[in-house]
């Protein structure tokens, strides 16, 4: 997916996907996603708003790093509400 160059320090990373959140808030104005930046939002000493939210993030990476994360569209059907 990615060549060497391409990759980001845990830091950048953390940031991107923290813009790539702020972008979706902008376009939907949904709450959820409101809610979880704030949890993300980076305090002037460098934490984290949310501290387990740091703690999430680097199990997120680790399951990348060990290929355990399936990027692949999957589409799954409503409960039928019958």
């Amino acid at each position: 997916m990615t060549s060497g160059e391409d990759c980001l320090a845990l830091q950048e990373a953390y940031l991107a996907m923290f813009e790539f959140m702020a972008q979706l808030y902008q376009r939907t104005g949904s709450d959820e996603v409101g809610s979880v930046l704030g949890d993300l939002s980076m305090l002037a000493d460098g934490t984290i708003a949310d501290p387990a939210a740091w703690g999430d993030w680097m199990r997120c990476v680790e399951n990348a790093r060990q290929g355990a994360v399936d990027g692949n569209l999957v589409i799954i059907p409503k409960p039928d509400s019958r």
